[in-house]
């Protein structure tokens, strides 16, 4: 895991930590999360390597853990926007065909804004609540998903409980729609909220998946309630004989 910076102190040393002058109009919440930013070790990282955003490296920490990224994998990215989780599973599953002898995998991501194109990815404004929106999914895939993730969030409302309650409903949702176009085998990753209104999901999950682990990746800050829920070993919908590619 990559180290934040240290502070240092002491004649002929430079401190390291970047603060940020509070400027006249600027609020006291506004400095200190550019301050974080500016600290953050995993936002510096997400700049030398190329990704979008930090979030890249909260979904590579789970693939490394889980391995669901493979070669060959269908995988839908709902709520992808700026595109970083797509970044990161382009290469994973080869979707541009750089490993030879491998499998090609595809990968569609969608949102509700538009995202600048990603080589190897495919993107869609849509909101997947509408109607339609899982046909439309395994039509662009020409078969069902071995993966869907979410890495989506509400709009923060400043309380608490509200966003819990919020990205739990965004969760489930995403949920419904994986198990209409998971194969069986297939995982499902998803951002949560601690927050003790998870617990219908948890068991819908574990109804439908054969394993359901949380987890709170390296890459999540330490002061946040969220967390990962991944689900392995979808069990598939009744009559449903198709098999999962990676």
């Amino acid at each position: 895991m990559a180290q934040g910076p240290k502070k240092t102190s002491g004649r002929g040393q430079r401190d390291l930590t970047v603060r940020v002058k509070t400027a006249k109009g600027r609020k006291l919440s506004s400095k200190l999360w550019l301050e974080r930013q500016l600290n953050d070790p995993y936002v510096q990282r997400a700049k030398r390597e190329g990704y979008r955003g930090r979030a890249a490296f909260k979904i590579l920490e789970l693939d490394d853990r889980y391995r669901f990224l493979v070669p060959g994998a269908r995988v839908v990215d709902l709520g992808c926007a700026p595109g970083g989780w797509c970044q990161v599973a382009v290469p994973r599953i080869n979707a541009l065909g750089e490993k030879q002898g491998k499998a090609v995998g595809r990968i569609i991501g969608i949102d509700l804004q538009e995202v600048d194109p990603i080589p190897g990815a495919e993107l869609h404004v849509l909101d997947f609540l509408d109607e339609g929106a899982d046909d439309f999914i395994k039509a662009r895939l020409d078969g069902p998903a071995d993966v869907v993730m979410s890495d989506m969030a509400a709009s923060s409302s400043g309380h608490k409980q509200t966003d819990h309650l919020r990205i739990i409903a965004l969760c489930e949702a995403a949920a419904e729609l994986a198990f209409d176009v998971l194969a069986p085998g297939g995982t499902f990753v998803a951002k949560v909220l601690a927050g003790g209104a998870e617990g219908d999901l948890q068991k819908r999950l574990k109804d439908r998946f054969d394993k359901v682990a949380n987890i709170k990746p390296p890459a999540s800050r330490s002061d946040s309630s969220e967390k990962f829920v991944v689900a392995t070993g979808f069990r598939g919908n009744q009559n449903d004989t198709s098999s999962a590619t990676g």
